[in-house]
Order: C-alpha cells, then structure tokens, then sequence
C-alpha cells in the first residue's frame, strides 16, 4: 500500500496521528534547533538557502503573499525573509506545535515577538506573522496566496493527498509550491548514510534531549515516505503543473517545486 500519512507508533488513525506528532515536537522544542544542526553538520542551513533561492523570483515581490507552513523553529522563515525587500508584505510561518511555534517567533516575529537582549531589527526590515495552523485545515482564503513552502514537516502529515489539496485550494492560478523534505540515496553513500540515520542519529537525540521516541520516529517516517516519483505522481494527481525534484547532498534531502495550474 502506498503510504498516506504519518504513522507514529500507536497511532490508530489520522486524528491520533495528528495529536502524536504535535506532542512529540512540542517536547523537543528547546532542543530542536541545537540538534537539527548538530545531526546534520549544519548542511540544513545550506539546505534552507538553496530551498529559498529556488523562489527568488516571488520572494522579490513586496505585494507577494507567502506561507511558510510546518515552519517549526523558523529556520527556512528566516532565509525567505532575507531575500524579501524592505516593507514587504510579512510572511505568513504556520505550525500547530504551540512550543516550535513560540521558539520561532523569536527569530523572524516582529519586534514585540523578539527575544529580550535580541538587537532590534531595522526598520521595515522583513519579518514574519506567527500563526497556529493545521497544514490540513488552513485558515486562509482559497486563491490567496502567491507562494507555500515547507522544509521537513510535510513528511509529519497525518494525510500527505489531503495537504496537497489544502495547498492547491489556498494558492493562486499559477502560484508556486515547494516542499524540502528528506530522502533516501542510493549507492555506497546511501548505505553509510542509512547506518549514520537507523543507529547513530537515534543514540545521539536520545542522549541530547532524554527522550527515545522522536528520534526514532525519525528514520521510520523517512522510511514510510514516498519515493520521488510516487510523490511527483501525488503532485500532479492534486492538480499542480511543472512537477520537479531536486535532489541535494547526494540525495539525502531534495526539494519538490510544483505550480498550480493557471485558470484557462
């Protein structure tokens, strides 16, 4: 059966898998971004700036409304607001994780959001409008947006068909998606990598954050992903256009960009 949503163990059913991931980043919130990087060697920064740059073209428009959805702590937020001109729109950096939610809005909210100590940012600097969101229901009008984004959270939907219908509904005739999510490479480096990802990384989260689930749950929702050309299929199938993959890093991650089709 091909996979059609998140499944944390002991999850009977979408609603339950809902509530155990929203619980399960909650709890790691204050050691998220110290492990994000850790694990990854800091090539999710690289990731994130490659992910944005692939949109330059949107994100240069200041009348441009935009979505970060599953934005966590905020890390992609922050490399779309910089390369967002002065007295743009604000984005929009959705989560339904209250706890990643807060801990972002100190990064990329405005001034009133920020953290205390933190510099004041310029004035009509860039920022972003927290929001507390389901990716499957979104607050938001349908045709309203010029662009959505998500890095490594479209994975932890408990319905990967029903987000992608949520993101063509609230996006405009020919408004741009892009999906960052993880993948599994092939080859030599594919197996070292899947060695470093089943045994090292779990041990490593375990030992940082004191908890055994999250990191486990991990390399199984990689596992239960679907493959690139599955996800593509998926894609078109929720009727966007100009499907493509790109992979980075020898294919460890990979960036999905999709449009929705224009009105005829």
């Amino acid at each position: 059966m091909p996979a059609t949503g998140a499944r944390p163990v002991g999850a009977a059913d979408e609603a339950g898998a809902a509530l155990a991931v929203r619980q399960m980043f909650d709890s790691i919130a204050p050691r998220y971004d110290l492990l994000n990087h850790l694990l990854s060697a800091n090539v999710d920064r690289l990731w994130w700036r490659k992910a944005a740059r692939r949109f330059q073209r949107v994100l240069a428009r200041r009348d441009a409304a935009i979505l970060d959805i599953c934005c966590g702590t905020g890390d992609l937020t922050l490399a779309l607001l910089k390369l967002r001109p002065r007295g743009a729109r604000p984005v929009f950096a959705a989560d339904f994780a209250p706890a990643m939610l807060r801990r972002g809005a100190q990064k990329f909210g405005p001034p009133e959001f920020r953290k205390p100590g933190k510099r004041a940012p310029a004035p009509e600097a860039p920022y972003a409008i927290p929001l507390e969101a389901d990716a499957l229901h979104l607050p938001l009008r349908s045709e309203s947006l010029d662009l959505i984004v998500t890095a490594f959270g479209f994975r932890n939907l408990a319905n990967y068909e029903a987000g992608l219908r949520e993101f063509h509904r609230v996006l405009k005739p020919d408004g741009q998606l892009g999906i960052l999510e993880f993948s599994e490479p092939g080859g030599l480096a594919g197996k070292a990598y899947a060695l470093y990802f089943r045994r090292v990384l779990p041990a490593i989260g375990r030992m940082i954050c004191g908890q055994n689930g999250p990191y486990h749950y991990l390399p199984s929702s990689v596992d239960n992903f679907p493959q690139p050309g599955e996800m593509l299929a998926m894609m078109r199938s929720a009727g966007f256009q100009e499907c493509a993959w790109q992979p980075y890093t020898f294919g460890i991650a990979g960036l999905y960009s999709a449009a929705r089709s224009p009105v005829l």
